[in-house]
């Protein structure tokens, strides 16, 4: 089926059933295909995935591990909890993978300058970070609301040479930094690679995010059978435009047996409206933005909904074409988890197993929390770890209430201002 999904033999080309495609402005129209030229001869290549692979065993601590939890497990009875780690990446989320694999790419098309688009702030930090490793001028894209509750990494990004700019346009949030990268690369494209961060956009975006994050599941389907000796039961992954779950399902597509869920964000549940659960909220229906066609979160009229969710990456208007499409097949099932639900499961893993999931992944564990008690301690579980925590110390901390980091916030303010208004700017 993986192979199947990719095959456009007998269909139009980027279509994943009735999704993807490329509905984008007729002056990208040369500059897609030169991509996509770019990219067949390159994933055709074995030379290329070897140097990808090689890049990403010495630069991002490939192949990640698996870690058995057996805390959580024996916690919450029923099947056997293993997490793949790919907080362990280089920058601290599966975002690297995509990066330094487009980056590869831009190398051997010529291009000097790269643009991205970030929610969570982990895709802007690996852009960056690749660009300083290969020396070419960068660009980050950033909600201004996302922005406020992912300083830490708006903060890296500058330190590594990139240009943060906020987006104050629509909702100030991932929607709108794909916007303005789009128009960014319309105007730029002659010298500029337009790094996009997820399973999203014109074709062959999804196809090559897909692609490399890939090493993912290729990498766990090996694990899971060598350290248990079997396939797992189910494989939980959050989805936002879902690069992270298209990466780990893609290892275990072609196995009937096992179960791939797909976490949306629940928000503050789905009856508010204030969510991002496209598909699991029922809420989402086909329609075509930002270059492609799949199930968004819409109004009769076609105009976008505003969307919510505490984790910064989930916070997007539509789905992935190739998870909207194996969704339809039946071969992907979507579950939602709401904030309350996504913290108390954090709360749950760092207490029993000392991981500390970003806010995104912790939507995966919420899930798999929920549903492993009703299995077999027969049964494996495997949740994909897309990120680490570190990032949304100050959303987590809000949400804990903790009192003793909101004194130390409000001192360093005191400190900053006092310290501003002898130096007399303030």
């Amino acid at each position: 089926m993986y192979q199947d999904l990719f095959d456009f033999r007998q269909g139009r080309e980027g279509y994943y059933g009735q999704f993807g495609g490329a509905y984008v402005p007729e002056i990208l129209h040369e500059t897609l295909a030169e991509l996509r030229a770019a990219f067949d001869e390159a994933r055709h290549d074995p030379k290329f995935w070897r140097q990808y692979v090689e890049v990403m065993s010495t630069y991002s601590c490939r192949p990640t591990p698996i870690t058995y939890c057996d805390n959580l497990t024996r916690l919450l009875g029923g099947a056997k909890i293993f997490v793949k780690r790919e907080d362990l990446n280089h920058t601290g989320a599966h975002k690297v993978n995509n990066v330094m694999g487009q980056g590869l790419l831009m190398r051997r098309m010529g291009k000097k300058r790269v643009i991205a688009e970030t929610g969570a702030g982990q895709h802007g930090v690996a852009t960056a970070t690749m660009a300083a490793r290969l020396g070419l001028d960068c660009r980050i894209y950033m909600g201004e609301d996302d922005i406020a509750r992912q300083r830490p990494n708006v903060f890296w990004m500058e330190q590594l040479g990139a240009e943060v700019i906020a987006v104050t346009d629509g909702t100030r949030t991932l929607k709108d930094a794909i916007n303005a990268c789009l128009r960014d690369w319309v105007e730029s494209m002659s010298n500029t690679h337009y790094a996009l961060g997820t399973v999203c956009g014109p074709h062959p975006f999804p196809h090559m995010v897909m692609y490399f994050q890939s090493i993912i599941g290729r990498e766990a389907r090996e694990q899971m059978q060598k350290q248990t000796g079997k396939l797992p039961k189910r494989v939980y992954a959050c989805v936002g435009g879902g690069s992270n779950a298209s990466g780990i399902f893609a290892g275990f597509l072609e196995d009937s047996e096992v179960d791939l869920v797909g976490v949306e964000a629940g928000g503050l549940g789905i009856s508010s409206g204030k969510h991002a659960a496209r598909i699991a909220g029922g809420q989402g229906c086909p329609g075509v933005a930002q270059g492609y066609k799949t199930y968004f979160l819409q109004d009769k009229e076609g105009l976008m909904n505003d969307t919510h969710s505490v984790a910064a990456g989930l916070d997007y208007i539509g789905v992935g074409p190739i998870l909207a499409h194996l969704h339809d097949r039946g071969r992907v099932r979507f579950e939602s988890a709401t904030d309350t639900e996504v913290v108390e499961a954090l709360k749950l893993t760092i207490r029993s197993e000392g991981l500390i999931p970003a806010l995104e992944s912790s939507h995966a564990f919420a899930a798999a929390c929920r549903e492993a008690p009703q299995l077999s301690p027969d049964d494996a579980i495997l949740i994909n770890q897309s990120g680490r925590g570190d990032k949304d110390i100050f959303t987590v901390a809000d949400a804990l209430g903790d009192e003793r980091w909101k004194e130390f916030i409000q001192g360093k303010a005191a400190a900053y201002e006092s310290a501003a208004r002898k130096r007399g700017t303030l």
